[in-house]
């Protein structure tokens, strides 16, 4: 009798496709940057703990981590599809129930904490979200407890084995636009056999509940994290605002003088978002001041559809000639591949359009061009052969093929350009965010 295959076990067609599923993933992307990936843990079984905010694309984030294979899970509704299940497990996916699906419904994941701990025996890595849900927010919401189960299950039945939760923060640019930022920071690890060493007096419950404070705590600090409340988006636009003065504020301190880029915005902004959290408290006034001149300059800026990256802007005159420049200089080849891009992205809005969580868009798009873009140009290749000599076949060939990359590059390049004109010439609201850069940095002085 044929041993029943493992989710975890290795197959040749999944092996063959990862290089190539990482590619795309990477160019969905404009900056991506994973820091920290020296804390994970290479003597033991790990569980990922990822934040939650981007659908799929969070499991590839995760999965182009490095090139170790990895086992996620899932909600267990997507799973209902036989077809689906098996591109599902094809994909090295499990299901899981949640508390939303009845409590009868739940108690079935014993078979997948089963798995689970199967596959972390098997040392591969095993990734479980453990908000449980997405939500496209710079915020996080509360730890279920299925991840801490499996994780006191899987060191019960291997003690001999170290085993980590590893904490891991997901940071986008934006969550809705393509080919954005995103940056993934690792955490502290938690050594699950010696956090319960050090807690022997506590019950499993008290265990979980102790655990789950830690990995909170944790995944808040690696991630641009702002308190879900009433003033939410407030701090995000004050953060925006002043991100490139706390950054010259940064440089001048010995522990963040050698952060560039990403690194340096991240704890620009974490800093921001602790600044207005001590106001709350020592300067009360003044930080009712700040929330209500950004909600003024928010309202405001969404009504004339100006883009956040406008407000952020150090340069404003200087950045949108440049912007202008490079975008008519390279308009004929950027129109060009718009044109050969055209049938995936009337595909692309099509499908969005069936999704109305936002937060889904970036992963149908990643589809889209994983799948659609190599018979795209297969068919844009013959063309090219059968109307042309190999001579120019070739080079028309090669200069299509980053055709989705260029089209949403031109297309983005003309929306910035209009967004910073718009704020440019807005002088009042120009003034706001100039108003809430001064009560920020006059109240540091």
């Amino acid at each position: 009798m044929a041993k029943q295959k493992k989710i975890q076990d290795r197959d040749w067609l999944y092996t063959f496709l990862r290089p190539y599923t990482d590619l795309v993933l990477r160019l969905s992307y404009r900056r991506i940057r994973y820091v920290g990936r020296e804390r994970i843990p290479k003597d033991g079984a790990v569980i990922y703990a990822p934040n939650h905010v981007g659908a799929l694309m969070d499991a590839m984030v995760v999965l182009a981590m490095d090139r170790s294979p990895k086992v996620f899970v899932a909600r267990a509704d997507i799973f209902k599809n036989p077809t689906l299940a098996k591109i599902f497990h094809f994909l090295k996916i499990m299901p899981i129930m949640r508390m939303r699906d009845g409590i009868d419904e739940v108690k079935k994941n014993n078979e997948t904490i089963e798995r689970a701990v199967d596959v972390l025996r098997d040392r591969i890595p095993f990734c479980i979200f453990p908000e449980g849900q997405h939500q496209a927010k710079y915020s996080a919401l509360p730890l279920s407890k299925g991840i801490f189960r499996i994780a006191m299950q899987a060191h019960e039945l291997m003690p001999e084995t170290p085993l980590y939760i590893v904490p891991l923060g997901l940071r986008y640019g934006n969550f809705f636009r393509f080919r954005g930022s995103l940056r993934v920071q690792v955490g502290e690890p938690i050594n699950v056999g010696e956090f319960l060493a050090q807690h022997p007096d506590l019950t499993p419950q008290e265990q979980i509940n102790a655990m789950r404070e830690v990995l909170e705590e944790r995944i808040h600090s690696s991630i641009y994290y702002i308190p879900n409340d009433e003033n939410y988006e407030a701090t995000h636009e004050i953060c925006a605002a002043v991100v490139h003065r706390q950054r010259l504020h940064l440089k001048h301190d010995k522990e963040y003088g050698h952060l560039r880029g990403m690194d340096l915005n991240f704890e620009a902004n974490n800093m921001t978002v602790k600044h207005l959290e001590y106001l709350k408290h020592a300067n009360p006034e003044l930080a009712q001041r700040l929330f209500d001149l950004a909600r003024e300059a928010r309202k405001e800026r969404k009504q004339e559809e100006i883009s956040l990256k406008s407000v952020a802007m150090r340069f404003p005159v200087f950045s949108t000639v440049l912007k202008l420049l490079i975008f008519i200089l390279t308009l004929p080849y950027t129109l060009t591949c718009s044109v050969a891009n055209l049938p995936l992205t009337l595909l692309s809005n099509f499908l969005n359009k069936r999704f109305k969580d936002m937060a889904f868009h970036n992963s149908v798009r990643y589809l889209i061009n994983l799948v659609g873009w190599p018979l795209l140009m297969i068919l844009y290749s013959a063309i090219a052969y059968i109307v042309a000599p190999w001579q120019w076949a070739l080079p028309i060939t090669l200069a299509l093929l980053p055709a989705p990359i260029l089209a949403h590059e031109g297309f983005y390049l003309l929306r910035i350009i209009v967004s910073d004109l718009k704020f440019n010439r807005n002088k009042g609201l120009v003034a706001k965010y100039n108003k809430i850069r001064d009560l920020m940095f006059e109240n540091n002085k």
